[in-house]
């Protein structure tokens, strides 16, 4: 099993806060602006490394699944079988809108610099927290957000009429914030969000998605949420309308939960036995043994 930081990141592969060497200080906003391709490229690499020759099933959801479709079609015979999760084809405008709600939350802070914040030594918290708290509210559900928060009081018995966190919810969304800003760099936050808004995966090829899996021997299962509303399963069928069009070897499941965009990375049974029973069957045809 192979999982690899992300170029752009700040996690291990090269990022905006690591040294140019160049200038020896932080690349800031002088790294390149990148894209999910460059992104699938650096893991091809990786596996060349490696002494790879093919790899059996690339798995992933959201940002994942992207990646997991640009293997598939820039390389399609190294690749076996694909499970893109809770993903698309390319960026819907209101995704794009919400990252870019983030990103200006971002360099609205006065401590982000201009992105020079590493070298002076400070760090864009407050910005980079709103960002995450606006992302994750479309990692959920409705119904999510009302099973587990409703309109439940945080630590009090009444209102205050004022503007700390009353609701429960409210509390939930600034210590996702918080947490997140001990983990991450504001401005992988820029490149990675400006990455998934780049992904079109038919825009090379006149528009026509099709286009993108012709010849295509990878077998695929795409899978998708009924509540999740982020990466809905419209986007889901147009790929496998898509696949469908030039005869690819592809199934596909919805699974129902309340769970919203979040789903893929929660205890959920179907989607577990969904994703089993295709990898087992691939495992079949590709003649594994599993211990």
């Amino acid at each position: 099993m192979i999982c690899s930081n992300v170029l752009g990141g700040c996690l291990g592969t090269s990022g905006p806060m690591d040294i140019n060497p160049a200038t020896n200080e932080p690349w800031g906003l002088n790294f390149p602006v990148i894209t999910i391709g460059d992104m699938v490229n650096v893991q091809r690499r990786l596996i060349d490394h490696l002494g790879i020759d093919s790899l059996f099933c690339v798995i992933g959801g959201s940002m994942g699944g992207m990646q997991v479709l640009q293997w598939a079609k820039a390389y399609p015979e190294r690749v076996f079988a694909a499970v893109p999760i809770a993903t698309a084809a390319r960026h819907s405008a209101q995704n794009i809108a919400f990252n870019e709600v983030g990103r200006q939350a971002i360099m609205a802070d006065p401590d982000w610099c201009g992105g020079d914040y590493l070298r002076q030594g400070r760090s864009p918290e407050r910005g980079l927290a709103v960002a995450r708290m606006a992302a994750h509210i479309t990692y959920l559900s409705q119904q999510a957000l009302h099973r587990k928060f409703g309109r439940n009081l945080q630590d009090r018995a009444k209102i205050t009429y004022g503007f700390e966190a009353d609701f429960q919810v409210e509390s939930y969304l600034r210590h996702q914030g918080t947490s997140f800003v001990e983990r991450f760099d504001a401005n992988a936050y820029l490149y990675i969000t400006r990455a998934m808004d780049y992904f079109d995966l038919a825009a090379d090829h006149g528009g026509r998605l099709a286009e993108a899996f012709r010849g295509t021997r990878t077998r695929y299962c795409a899978i998708s949420f009924t509540s999740d509303w982020l990466f809905p399963t419209a986007e889901s069928r147009a790929i496998i309308h898509a696949l469908n069009a030039v005869a690819a070897n592809v199934s596909f499941v919805e699974i129902e939960t309340d769970k919203g965009h979040d789903a893929f990375l929660l205890d959920e049974p179907e989607f577990l036995r969904t994703l089993g029973g295709f990898i087992d069957g691939c495992a079949t045809l590709r003649g594994f043994v599993w211990a």
